[in-house]
């Protein structure tokens, strides 16, 4: 295609370049006619027109050159191209022919394959008649076997019976007499038991006051241990110090005390062995008779008597008693020895002789280690002593800590001493200090003195890395271990060297505790070796023995007999005794017949002693022939020595064959050793190793295989055949079916199993159909031998079927922006595991979980959730297929209707996020109307399925919201136009149900009713129930009225808790503080309607097609508030009440942080020109505490206000609601203008009047009343004085004030309250003190301290008489001057008073001569003053007075002016 574009593009550049040329050509004739014609204008557009042609021409050369390029290229990649089409046709050819030739191949390989299992199924068919004919011989060949082999079992059985009731009759009669001993044993130890038991009760009590003595005595030490720390704090000294070297001093107490119990145990021991010796010394010759006393005999006497008889009874002392004493009773019977009737005397005849004296040991009355002064005397000194010996040791500012010199060796051993020998071993001691060192001998422990002695020479001073040598002996006196350490004192402290001497000890044990033959055929003899090692340094008597069998090591242990005479006190050791003693013989299983005492002499109890004998025997068990031991099984092993013993293995009978054998020793401390053999005889030499072979689980219709095993003893090659049942041969294979399996070799055969449905069928009886167990038995045919080798192949059989469950889906109508689940169930009804997988599913299908794919396990169901999204609006029909591991498939069959809706939304599933109990999280979408156009080939239009499509137009909506829903939608109806979209908001906001808030409440209620019921009946308990007073009544109406409330329907007391809110408020609050947390899904519907619900007549509401309906998926998760109010039982509404406008109130709100976790709190921003503020914001809260914040309203005006306060969190948001009211503090006053003019007074009298304030607001208001001549603010300022003022910059209120400082004005009262709705009266005293007609001042009404309500200004004159004249012009100042005020007597003050002028100015004015002009005129006013004082003149006379008139114009005259009034009382 490019060549040829390429080709058409060059050919039609050529002809636009023949066309050029041509139009050259014409160009340049004109040329040469217009040259001719000397046209020059025509020339040059010629010219231009031939440049142009030539750019032409030389853009279509540059562009046919270039084509010829493109065109070469496409050209040689068209070349190419035919050259790979060439050799990739080659290449397809010759694959075509392998193909071919490989079909051939195959079709050839398979005629001969077909050719070979025609021939081995006819040699099958051969080989199988032939091994019927050899079964039939065989089978008969069997029967007359079988018939021999019966009689001579008969005959065997009839003589064997004759032996049989012989061995039966002595093994009976040997029971019963095992049974008779055992009784007789179990009795005994039952008495002992119950001895044990009665000492045990005995000895409880006095164990309980042991331990509780030894608790009162701890906690006395630890009290005086706390006395003496808090002694030694008080006196400054270092109480860790003293209690360290206290506990050290009480353990080399401890260790001294037992040390001389160690030593008087080893005195008591010897004593006791060198008394035993002269005993039978004495026993050994005759023994004279003990004197007696003539009287009575005396408690010792009897006690000899009795131990004499005894004695005389026994030949030898058992040493399995004296072995068995503790040190324990020893002890205690030894230090018995002094007293004079006690029991326990040795057994000794040489004791009772007349010049003989019992053994006392000096014992010394001193305490251990000396008294408690002599102990503290030696520990100072030896303080003392070391703390000038020993020194600290620096070197190059590094101090030496640790052990001065080094040992080697490290430890002291004499292992395996003999008493009476003396053995030597030198130690090195090596500096290891830094410096120069001394070594001083200490000595040895002091229970190592009688035995170590230490040759040691100090060497003097030795440096760094040197050494010296010790020699230590040792010179055994006791047959014991011992254990210590050699003392030493360096400069720079003590060191010690561990020494040890341990006795010689039998160590013995078996190299192996089992010896396994394996398999061995009858006849045969196989050999092991055990060894037995000795790797201590002393020798024992050995004996190897079955595990039943008994042991007789010794003559001296034939008869166990025990003999102890105890005290009354030691009857619980002697219970002890006797019972660990035949417990251990029980164990040990080591006693053998004895000589047994008389039932008299055994049974005979004393009144001060007690004699036990024990007598116990083991019968032996039968031999077994297969294991035997060799020769040396008894025999001595030497220290440090090993020795072999054969064991030996003869098969007698098929089978495996196990035994147990045990070494027993002389030596009573070295445990019995235990060994187990096992063997296994085979009876022919050809065996299968595995005679089971389990297939495990198997599916039908699968193969399986596994390899079988053949093992030959036989020294000749063998001729095998394997075969199976006829029942099987059709489901099971052995190949090869004959083989020859080689000498000393094995031979591997395999199986195959192949199951067919018909397998139930076909097996018959060697499968079972419940448990579809498969039991197939095989035979392996050896030549030359008649009985067959046989195994058995086990197997569980099982289907592999699947089954989808319901049979088809329907999943009805579906919208395309939303998906249908729906659940089916897989069932595997097979006992293996499967693997599963739906393979190719549409686009618009989904299987969850994992895609469909996944593991079902035997007889499992799983549930599997399909789900359904159609991408268009039609009809689906198709098919879900589900795929095994094996390929097997299992369909589903499905159908749908794809819906189209006309609307949108932009969002169909919101998550909101967790959200806190009474908050709101808003999420936002759009209802988008898209549907344009009915034009189905450009775009999907709405429609339902294959139906008609939806016209276009106007759409409504309508969310349907479920009930009691924390959901809320706006708009929930709305019409969208098309290619519009809608605004829509989802709020959730979780509450707490109302009925769960009333139910904590009701509760709350009856609780608090139960406790004053109970209340109540304990205040009627208390009062006295003869005489029943009328409170006593009243309680009992309350209370009925409380039964009658309680018996009321639910109803009733919802209605009576509705109206108490607090209650609900305070359940509300607990509630919340417990909220768990919850989640919700909700699924809102939205209906879809064509039309717009304005055109809707009246409530007729719209056709909404089910089918076309959208859905809204809303996760709405609850949780707890992080932040909780715990003020005011939890409310979240803070009301401030009503405030007066331009006052404050505060409220307080506590708020707690209940989550586990510490917050950063953040507040939503309060109106800044609004009455309500936060005080002190916090910006983080710990988890678990509680802040208080302080909020304020403060109202300028009469308004009511209300905001909420947002206290913000990452776990949500605690919403405070603020209300409040402001109230304006209206007062009206009764004066009009606010001027109160108190008129006329006579100097130094008084007036009053009245006036009411009237408080219309709804609040009380607290009031002042505030004159400016007495408050600070008018005396601090500093102005000039008013009469140096001019009059019109005067403006201060305050006049003319009072001579003697007190005030003119006064008011009554100052303050107080007035209620809401109620008027105060107050009352203004004008009191001036001096004549003056300027007396003025303010008074102010203020409210709360604050605000200034009314200003009334009090104005009031004074005259000194009671008549006065005023008017003309003024002569003096409104303020009095700093001039000197007259100081006049009363007396003499009429006489002292001066004429007082009056100005009177007379403007006459003429403005026309012709006419005459009014007189100008003046007023005077004359004034007369009630007074209450007492006039002097009679009261019907007139009151005169005169004044001099100055007339001052052209002509000067005077007048006298008399002024009479006439002062009237009224009634």
């Amino acid at each position: 295609n490019s060549g040829s574009t390429s080709r058409g593009e060059l050919r039609a550049c050529r002809r636009r370049m023949e066309l050029l040329v041509k139009q050259q050509e014409s160009v340049a004739a004109e040329m040469a006619a217009e040259r001719a014609a000397n046209n020059m204008a025509a020339m040059g557009r010629l010219e231009a027109a031939s440049q142009r042609l030539c750019s032409e021409m030389k853009n279509e050369w540059d562009l046919q050159a270039r084509m010829m390029a493109v065109l070469q290229q496409s050209e040689s990649a068209l070349w190419q191209i035919e050259v790979q089409e060439g050799q990739l046709e080659d290449a397809r050819k010759s694959a075509q022919e392998e193909a071919a030739a490989a079909r051939r191949g195959l079709q050839e390989r398979a005629a001969k394959q077909l050719d070979r299992e025609m021939g081995a199924s006819e040699k099958a068919e051969r080989n199988r008649l032939l091994r019927a004919r050899k079964c039939v011989h065989l089978q008969k060949e069997l029967g007359l076997r079988q018939q021999k082999l019966v009689e001579e079992a008969q005959k065997n059985h009839r003589k064997a019976l004759k032996f049989l009731k012989a061995s039966l009759g002595r093994i009976r009669e040997q029971e019963q007499k095992e049974e008779l001993e055992t009784r007789e044993h179990m009795r005994r130890r039952m008495d002992a038991v119950l001895a044990l038991k009665n000492s045990i009760s005995a000895n409880r009590e006095t164990l309980r006051k042991f331990q509780a003595w030894g608790q009162t005595k701890r906690e006395l030490e630890e009290q005086q241990a706390q006395a003496e720390k808090k002694a030694i704090l008080a006196q400054g000294g270092d109480a860790f110090k003293h209690l360290c070297h206290q506990r050290r001093r009480q353990e080399l107490e401890a260790q001294n005390r037992a040390f001389e119990e160690e030593q008087k145990r080893r005195k008591q021991e010897i004593v006791s062995r060198l008394l035993k010796e002269e005993a039978v010394e004495d026993r050994r010759r005759p023994r004279p008779e003990p004197p007696r006393p003539t009287g009575q005999r005396s408690l010792r006497d009897q006690t000899w008597s009795y131990v004499a008889t005894v004695c005389d009874g026994q030949s030898t002392e058992s040493s399995l008693l004296l072995t068995a004493i503790s040190s324990e009773s020893v002890q205690g019977n030894g230090s018995s020895l002094g007293g004079e009737d006690t029991l326990a005397w040795p057994e000794i005849p040489g004791l009772w002789k007349e010049d003989y004296k019992p053994f006392q040991e000096d014992v010394d009355r001193k305490p251990v280690g000396g008294t408690k002064m002599d102990k503290d005397i030696l520990a100072r000194t030896m303080q003392r002593l070391r703390s000038g010996v020993i020194h600290k040791q620096v070197a190059s500012g590094r101090e030496f800590r640790g052990c001065p010199f080094n040992s080697k060796p490290k430890f002291i051993h004499f292992k395996d001493f003999d008493v009476g020998k003396v053995y030597k071993k030198k130690i090195t001691l090596i500096n290891a200090t830094y410096t120069i060192n001394y070594c001083k001998l200490v000595g040895v422990d002091e229970g190592l003195q009688d035995f170590i002695h230490v040759d040691f020479d100090p060497p003097g001073p030795l440096s760094a890395g040197m050494s010296c040598e010790v020699l230590v002996t040792f010179k055994p006196m006791i047959n014991k271990d011992l254990e210590g350490n050699v003392s030493f004192l360096a400069q720079t402290g003590g060191f010690s060297v561990p020494l040890k001497c341990s006795t010689k000890k039998c160590s013995l044990s078996l190299d192996k505790e089992l010896i396994d033959f394996g398999s061995y055929t009858v006849g045969e003899t196989a050999i092991r070796t055990i060894t037995l090692t000795n790797t201590g340094g002393l020798g024992t008597r050995f004996r190897f023995l079955l595990a039943s069998e008994t042991c007789e090591m010794d003559t001296s242990q034939s008869a166990l007999k025990l003999s102890s005479i105890f005290t009354y006190e030691d009857k619980g050791f002697y219970d002890k005794f006797t019972t660990s003693f035949s417990e251990h013989q029980m164990e040990g299983n080591e006693s053998s017949p004895t000589d047994v005492p008389s039932q008299k002499e055994s049974g005979k109890l004393d009144s001060e002693g007690v004699t036990l004998t024990t007598i116990m025997t083991i019968p032996p068990n039968e031999e077994q022939m297969e294991f035997s031991l060799g020769e040396t099984t008894e025999g001595d092993i030497g220290p440090f020595s090993s020795i072999k013993v054969p064991v030996i293995f003869t098969p007698i009978v098929p089978g495996t064959v196990q035994n147990s054998f045990k070494v027993v020793f002389k030596n009573q401390q070295c445990p019995t050793l235990y060994f187990k053999v096992i063997g296994v005889a085979i009876d022919v030499p050809v065996w299968v190793l595995k005679p089971n072979v389990d297939l495990k689980i198997c599916m039908y219709d699968r193969l399986y295989q596994d390899s079988i095993l053949v093992h030959t003893r036989s020294k000749a090659a063998l001729r095998l055949k394997f075969e199976v049942c006829k029942e099987l041969r059709g489901h099971m294979e052995l190949l090869p079916e004959t083989g020859y399996i080689q000498a000393l070799s094995s031979y591997s055969v395999q199986l195959k199993f192949l199951p067919r449905h018909s397998l139930p069928e076909d097996a018959g009886k060697y499968f079972d159909k419940e448990t579809r167990v498969l039991e197939a038995p095989m035979t392996i045919w050896v030549a030359d031998q008649i009985k067959p080798l046989g195994f058995t192949v086990h197997a569980v059989v099982t289907t592999s079927d699947l089954e989808l469950s319901p049979a088809g889906l329907d999943f009805g109508y579906c919208t395309i922006y939303e998906a249908i689940r729906t659940q089916i169930s897989l069932c595997n009804h097979s006992l293996l595991p499967q693997e599963f997988g739906f393979v190719g599913l549409p686009k618009f299908v989904d299987i969850q979980p994992n895609d469909g794919f996944g593991t079902i396990l035997p007889l499992e169901t799983l549930q599997l959730d399909v789900i359904f999204q159609p991408t268009k609006a039609k009809e689906y029909n198709f098919e879900l297929i589900c795929k095994s591991e094996i390929n097997r498939c299992f369909k589903l069959a499905c159908r749908a209707v794809g819906v189209h809706p006309p609307l949108e939304l932009s969002h169909y599933q919101i998550k909101f996020a967790a959200t806190s109990l009474y908050d709101t999280s808003v999420a936002t979408l759009y209802v988008i109307n898209s549907h344009l156009s009915m034009n189905s080939l450009t775009h999907s239009v709405p429609r339902i399925g294959s139906e008609d499509a939806f016209p276009v137009g106007p759409t409504s909506f309508e969310f349907l919201l479920p009930p009691d829903s924390p959901i809320t939608i706006s708009p929930l109806v709305g019409t969208v136009w098309p290619g519009k979209r809608c605004l829509v908001r989802v709020a959730f906001r979780p509450v707490l149900p109302s009925e769960l808030i009333h139910q904590e409440a009701f509760q709350a209620l009856s609780r608090k009713a139960e406790i004053k019921s109970s209340q109540k009946e304990t205040v009627t308990q208390r009062k006295d129930q003869r005489r029943p007073s009328f409170s006593m009544l009243r309680l009992q109406n309350q209370d009925r009225l409380l039964q009658a409330s309680a018996s009321q329907p639910p109803e009733v007391q919802k209605e009576d808790l509705a109206s108490s809110s607090q209650e609900y408020q305070s359940a509300q609050a607990s509630l919340t503080r417990s909220f768990q947390g919850k989640f919700d899904k909700f699924v809102v519907p939205c209906v879809v309607a064509s039309g717009d619900t304005k055109d809707r007549k009246g409530t007729e509401p719209l056709s909404f097609s089910p089918h076309n309906t959208l859905y809204l998926e809303l996760w709405c998760p609850a949780v707890a508030p992080s932040i909780v109010v715990t003020s005011d039982k939890g409310k979240t509404i803070i009301n401030f009440g009503d405030i007066a406008a331009g006052h404050r109130g505060i409220k307080k709100v506590s708020i707690q942080n209940i989550s586990p976790e510490d917050l950063d709190l953040e507040y939503s921003v309060l109106n800044p020109d609004g009455p309500f503020v936060l005080l002190n914001p916090t910006i983080r809260l710990p988890s678990g505490e509680t802040q208080v914040l302080d909020l304020s309203f403060s109202p300028r005006e009469s308004v009511l206000a209300q905001e909420t306060l947002d206290i913000i969190t990452k776990k949500g948001t605690l919403s405070l609601a603020l209300m409040g009211t402001g109230v304006a503090s209206t007062i009206t006053c009764s004066i009009e203008g606010d001027v109160l003019n108190m008129g006329y007074v006579i100097a130094r009298e008084s007036v009053s009047l009245g006036f009411k304030l009237q408080n219309n607001s709804l609040l009380p208001i607290k009031f002042s009343m505030q004159l400016d001549s007495l408050s600070s603010r008018s005396r601090d300022q500093h102005r000039l004085p008013q009469f140096l003022a001019s009059p019109d910059q005067r403006t201060e209120v305050v006049g003319t004030q009072n001579y003697s400082g007190q005030s003119v004005f006064s008011v009554v009262p100052v303050e107080g309250i007035m209620e809401p709705g109620k008027a105060q009266d107050f009352t203004v005293t004008f009191s001036p003190d001096h004549e003056s007609l300027y007396f003025s001042d303010r008074l102010q009404v203020v409210l709360f301290e604050k605000k200034v309500s009314h200003h009334i200004l009090l104005k009031g004159a004074a005259r000194e008489h009671m008549m006065f004249v005023e008017g003309g012009d003024p002569l003096d100042v409104p303020v009095e001057s700093l001039t000197v005020i007259p100081a006049f007597d009363l007396e003499h003050r009429e006489e002292a008073e001066e004429l007082k002028p009056i100005l009177v100015t007379l403007d006459y004015v003429q403005l026309d001569p012709d006419t005459q002009a009014p007189p100008a005129t003046r007023e005077l006013q004359v004034g007369c003053i009630r007074t209450t004082q007492l006039s002097a003149k009679k009261p019907d006379h007139p009151l005169m007075a005169s004044a001099l008139l100055q007339l001052r114009g052209d002509v000067k005259e005077t007048y006298k002016v008399l002024f009479v009034a006439q002062v009237v009382t009224g009634p």
